[in-house]
């Protein structure tokens, strides 16, 4: 028997549009339903996660000046989709891809007030999970693979996202999100790993090919800086803790405008809101 695409069971057909906001309405309600132990581990291994995608891309970025740019960002931007993957396929809970968390407030299914209080317990365990695998990476002495090359490669990572003025930041931060959050939104169609490992690698590869400022992502990119630098006893302008929160602050905010409000809220008033 044939099965419409547009059905939520169990068939092989991947979801419509109108499918998947209320399956994206229906994961909000449980997530938030979580208690917070088990929320904010699942947000430290997403933290994780993202953080072994940027250990990936910066391997992947050392050396890759030689290509041409496009090629070089592509490469890197592919690299990076690891960390999506692993969440989506995995399990975990990602602050940047749970801003999608607002529809099921805009439907009247979960208070403001517990959504803001998921957010910031994800929030705090993506900061676990990306801080530490960073202080991981940097135990390993990977830095100093390729003759100090990998090493140099974070560290100017971690220069240019603290030397980022906030306007710039925040509209980076709400272009990734956007382009995160349709990965998190077209991964909602699958009915296979295959399936949602395909929706997911374009759009993160896009962003990160782009330049775009992901908060979590850079977590795991600052803090690692800072270790490098204290490891070699030399200082970058910028880059300390007040840069780090300068960083943070308003790619957070472009984040969260980006996902909720740009794909979120827009999806919910296309499917979800009743006349």
């Amino acid at each position: 028997m044939h099965m419409n695409a547009n059905d939520d069971g169990n068939g092989l057909d991947a979801l419509l549009p109108d499918a998947m906001a209320r399956k994206a309405e229906q994961l909000g309600v449980t997530k938030a339903q979580r208690d917070n132990l088990r929320l904010f581990m699942l947000a430290v291994l997403a933290g994780a996660f993202i953080a072994l995608g940027a250990m990936f891309s910066t391997v992947v970025a050392t050396g890759a000046g030689a290509l041409p740019f496009g090629v070089a960002r592509l490469l890197i931007g592919l690299s990076f989709s690891i960390g999506l993957i692993l969440v989506v396929v995995g399990g975990a809970e990602l602050f940047t891809g749970d801003a999608l968390m607002v529809m099921a407030v805009a439907s009247g299914r979960l208070a403001w007030r517990r959504l803001l209080s998921a957010w910031a317990v994800i929030y705090a365990g993506n900061f676990v999970g990306a801080a530490g695998t960073a202080v991981l990476v940097w135990l390993s002495g990977m830095a100093e693979f390729n003759g100090g090359g990998v090493g140099q490669t974070a560290l100017a990572i971690a220069v240019g996202k603290v030397g980022l003025a906030p306007f710039p930041a925040f509209f980076l931060g709400v272009l990734c999100n956007v382009l995160v959050c349709l990965a998190v939104w077209l991964s909602f169609s699958a009915r296979s790993v295959a399936d949602k490992i395909l929706a997911v690698v374009p759009p993160v590869a896009a962003f990160v090919a782009a330049g775009l400022e992901h908060s979590v992502a850079n977590m795991y990119f600052i803090p690692l800086g800072l270790l490098l630098q204290a490891q070699h006893v030399t200082h970058f302008i910028g880059l300390d803790l007040a840069g780090l929160m300068r960083n943070l602050i308003p790619v957070t905010l472009g984040n969260v405008f980006g996902g909720a409000v740009l794909v979120g809220v827009v999806y919910w008033l296309i499917y979800l809101r009743r006349p």
